[in-house]
C-alpha cells in the first residue's frame, strides 16, 4: 500500500466512522430529553460525512488517470476493494464505540445548552476539559447488553434489509462509477456522473424508509410507549445493518462498475 492509497483509506474510514457514530446522537437525545438538539447534531455529522465523501472522488479519479497513463491498472481492483474494506472496519469500530459516542453527545448537548454556541462547542473538544471528558467517556459495550440483541428489535426486518441495500449502494456509488471509467475510458466522464443515480436511490431508501422509522420510535420513547433499552438495541441493529451493507458492497462493486460502463456507452 502506497502513501496515497493509505490517505484514501484513512479518509474513507473517517467518513464511515462519523456516519456510524451519528446514530449515537439520537440515543443521547433520548437520554437527555433534548430530541431536537440531538437531531441537529445528527444532521451535522451526516453533513460532515457526506461532504467529506466528495473529497474521495478527486483522489480516486487521479489514481485512475495515473494508471491509464502509466499502466498498472490491474492493481486498481485490489485498491478499490481495500478502500471498501476500510469502510467496513470503520463501521465495526463505530458500533463498538456507540456507548462512548452516546456519552460524548450527551455531554455535548449539555454544553451547547449552556453556551448556545457551536463554535465554543467545537473549541471545547480540544481544551483540557474537553479531552478529559473524552477520556472519561471511553467505554466498551457490556457483554450483558450484547446478549439482549437477540431479543426483539424496534424496527422490522424489511427496514433493516432496506438499510443494508442503501448502505451497499452508497458504498459503491462513487467507487463503481470511477472504476467504470477505467473499464471504459472513452466514456469515463459519463460514467462518473452516473454515480448520482446510484446514490440518489440509496438516499431515497434512507430518507423514505429508514429515517422515518427511527424518528417514530424516538417519539414513542419520549412518550413512554417504548423502553429506552429497546431504542438502543434498535440503533445497534441499524448500525449492524450498515456494516452488512459495506460488506455486501464488495460483491456489488465489480458488477456495478461493469453495468455503469455499459450504460455510459449507451446513454
Amino acid at each position: 500500500m502506497d502513501s496515497k492509497l493509505l490517505v484514501i483509506c484513512l479518509l474513507t474510514a473517517g467518513i464511515n466512522l462519523i456516519g456510524a457514530l451519528a446514530y449515537a446522537a439520537r440515543i443521547a437525545g433520548v437520554r437527555t430529553g433534548r430530541i431536537a438538539m440531538s437531531f441537529a447534531l445528527f444532521n451535522i455529522l451526516v453533513l460532515v460525512s457526506r461532504t467529506a465523501n466528495g473529497f474521495l472522488g478527486p483522489f480516486l479519479a487521479k489514481r485512475i488517470e495515473n494508471r491509464l497513463a502509466n499502466g498498472g491498472g490491474d492493481a486498481l481492483l485490489g485498491d478499490f476493494r481495500m478502500v471498501l474494506a476500510s469502510a467496513s472496519v470503520a463501521v465495526f469500530a463505530g458500533i463498538l464505540l456507540v456507548p462512548t459516542g452516546q456519552r460524548l453527545f450527551a455531554d455535548a448537548i449539555g454544553y451547547f445548552q449552556r453556551t448556545r454556541s457551536t463554535g465554543k462547542l467545537l473549541l471545547h473538544t480540544v481544551t483540557p476539559g474537553g479531552l478529559s471528558t473524552i477520556r472519561q467517556s471511553l467505554t466498551m459495550p457490556k457483554l450483558s447488553n450484547l446478549k439482549t440483541l437477540a431479543s426483539m428489535q424496534g424496527v422490522g426486518w424489511g427496514v433493516l434489509l432496506a438499510n443494508v441495500l442503501a448502505q451497499a449502494l452508497l458504498s459503491v456509488g462513487v467507487l463503481a462509477s470511477l472504476y467504470a471509467g477505467y473499464l471504459n475510458p472513452e466514456f469515463r466522464v459519463t460514467a462518473s456522473q452516473l454515480s448520482a443515480i446510484i446514490n440518489g436511490v440509496a438516499t431515497i431508501l434512507l430518507f423514505a424508509l429508514i429515517d422515518p422509522q427511527i424518528s417514530v420510535l424516538t417519539d414513542d420513547v419520549v412518550e413512554g410507549r417504548v423502553d429506552a433499552g429497546l431504542f438502543r438495541r434498535t440503533i445497534v441493529w441499524v448500525s449492524i445493518s450498515r456494516l452488512v451493507g459495506t460488506l455486501l458492497a464488495q460483491a456489488f462493486f465489480l458488477p456495478s462498475a461493469m453495468a455503469i460502463a455499459w450504460v455510459a456507452a449507451r446513454v
